[in-house]
């Protein structure tokens, strides 16, 4: 379990963080209604973290509230990355120091193909991954480079917002449900991807209802419910253990 760290040196959480990527005391919230209550936890650098729980748990608000994004609003507590103040950026900002996004509904670019939506990743500094180094990672985004990017089937298009994600020169790769509505075989091949991601030394943050496959995947994992933190361990001890999953994870 994470343990908080101790200010009674008066140095600030930036001095004692134990991980490269920390959330610590984060609530955040849409309209008037609490999503994400009071969660700290840690990623250690290079690592995948599999953030799970049921719907409505809080987690796509923990990935947008690490992000920056205007929703959910952030009204405590302090997220760091590589000792930079997450809390303290905008979106624009929190991406140009490494982190990068990839949303459930992947929000590819209609009328520009796939090559110039990775253009245009790279229009602004740090740039990432060249595109023909995304081409050999992802040969079929390859065969594709003229399409529309939207006219790509459900796993192409997430192999695009990945390359495009990637295209920037990030630290952290946050997936918001990169399995959802993909078959089988497609899945297997987005995970060995990620695991190739993993040996360049990019951290992971991923959301996904397939908790199975996200645990086999992950190193840790973290459960949410109704907003706060369950649990927070290594992935091989949630699947180990049968009635936490029953319990939270429903499997």
């Amino acid at each position: 379990m994470n343990v908080k760290p101790d200010f009674s040196k008066g140095k600030s959480y930036a001095e004692t963080a134990p991980a490269f990527l920390s959330v610590w005391n984060v609530e955040s919230y849409y309209g008037e209604s609490y999503i994400v209550q009071n969660i700290s936890f840690n990623v250690h650098e290079g690592e995948i973290l599999a953030l799970l729980g049921r719907n409505g748990a809080g987690k796509t608000s923990t990935l947008r509230s690490i992000a920056r994004m205007q929703s959910p609003q952030v009204t405590h507590g302090e997220i760091w990355l590589d000792h930079q103040p997450l809390h303290t950026m905008s979106s624009y900002q929190a991406a140009r120091a490494g982190i990068g996004l990839v949303p459930e509904d992947r929000c590819i670019i209609a009328g520009l193909t796939v090559e110039e939506n990775l253009e245009l990743a790279q229009i602004a500094p740090p740039v990432g991954w060249s595109i023909d180094r995304l081409f050999e990672l992802f040969p079929r985004l390859k065969e594709r480079r003229k399409q529309d990017g939207v006219t790509l089937s459900g796993g192409e298009q997430q192999m695009l917002a990945v390359a495009r994600a990637l295209a920037r020169d990030i630290k952290v790769l946050l997936l918001d449900e990169p399995y959802e509505g993909l078959a089988p075989v497609i899945v297997d091949e987005i995970e060995k991807t990620l695991r190739i991601i993993k040996e360049q030394g990019i951290t992971t943050v991923i959301v996904e209802q397939n908790a199975v496959r996200a645990l086999e995947l992950a190193d840790r994992a973290v459960i949410l419910d109704t907003g706060g933190i369950v649990f927070d361990g290594t992935a091989a001890e949630v699947l180990e253990n049968e009635s936490l999953r029953a319990e939270y994870l429903a499997i």
